[in-house]
């Protein structure tokens, strides 16, 4: 029976742990060839460990899957172009592109250091511009060459960037940043046959519950029934957007939690007011306008009433 993946030649960035170790697996088990990427950091993106990747790579083997690990650090440039040539080195071409890895520096504004701020988009905004930029120059190198693969690049967003969240200015920076890149990767690159989506996770990881204990309550494991925030639902969804039945989509954001799956759009117009006469505003009308207009707006969604399964 084919699988879903056949064929395909996918690198999945952090994939050592939480939602990239379930992302890759689950792509090796619908018949992908996987470059299992992981440093083997902490949460905060200390230190640096082979282990992660090796163990992935050795549960896809045990099941009779084919995959590679890779150590290098997406936010090198060259490092994330080393990423991309293990994979063609390897399995003789590249497919798909999931951007996973992250790092969480959480602080208040008022308190949060350079490098504090450096550091998150360096992992996460670089990291994902390194990756999708090397992948891309590969792809079209290869169209013009007329072997067509069909690229895919699934980004990982957040809703503490769609959204916004307390404590997260550089994670949420970078995660919107991520959202926008994406949508001029999906316009920049339809002429190449290579789609970019993104896709906003919310499930029970080390980013979630060690980096950020307030979540804990929400995320843990129910002692029976459904768990709705076990990583593992998040990785069909990754390997719908990785195949050839996601041709048509692209310039998307989703976000999946346990059963539900949304689609998102950015900023759009909500309503607008034109005054009668062709005139410059003065404060006072602005005043009028403005406040009409948040008057009859929607709620803003947040973090907490999706978690609680609004």
């Amino acid at each position: 029976m084919a699988k879903v993946l056949d064929g395909k030649v996918v690198i999945v960035t952090g994939a050592g742990r939480g939602v990239g170790r379930s992302e890759a697996l689950y792509m090796a088990k619908e018949g992908a060839k996987v470059v299992v990427n992981d440093l083997g950091g902490g949460f905060d993106g200390a230190g640096n460990a082979t282990g992660p990747a090796d163990e992935v790579v050795a549960e896809i083997k045990a099941a009779g899957g084919d995959a590679v690990a890779n150590y290098d650090s997406v936010s090198d440039f060259n490092g994330a172009k080393k990423i991309i040539d293990c994979a063609i080195e390897k399995f003789g071409q590249l497919n798909v592109v999931v951007n996973n890895a992250g790092i969480l520096r959480d602080r208040m504004l008022f308190n949060m250091a350079e490098e504090e701020w450096d550091a998150v988009i360096a992992v996460h905004l670089k990291g994902t511009f390194n990756m999708v930029r090397h992948a891309c120059a590969y792809w079209r190198e290869e169209h013009k060459a007329g072997r067509i693969h069909n690229g895919r690049l699934v980004n990982t967003v957040s809703d503490a960037g769609l959204l916004g969240n307390v404590g997260q200015a550089n994670y949420g920076a970078a995660k919107a940043g991520i959202a926008a890149f994406s949508l001029i990767v999906a316009a920049e690159m339809g002429r190449y046959a290579v789609t970019s989506n993104c896709i906003a996770p919310m499930a029970r990881t080390r980013l979630t519950t060690d980096a950020t204990p307030q979540t804990a309550s929400f995320m843990a494991a129910p002692d029976s029934g459904f768990d709705k925030m076990n990583p593992d639902h998040m990785a069909p969804l990754i390997a719908f957007l990785a195949s050839d039945k996601a041709q048509d989509i692209s310039g998307e954001v989703f976000r999946l939690v346990g059963n539900k799956v949304w689609m998102l759009r950015g900023w759009h117009t909500l309503d607008s007011y034109t005054k009668p006469e062709e005139a410059q505003f003065t404060p006072d009308e602005l005043d009028k306008a403005i406040h009409d207009i948040n008057a009859k707006a929607p709620p803003k969604e947040n973090i907490q009433t999706i978690l609680l399964g609004g």
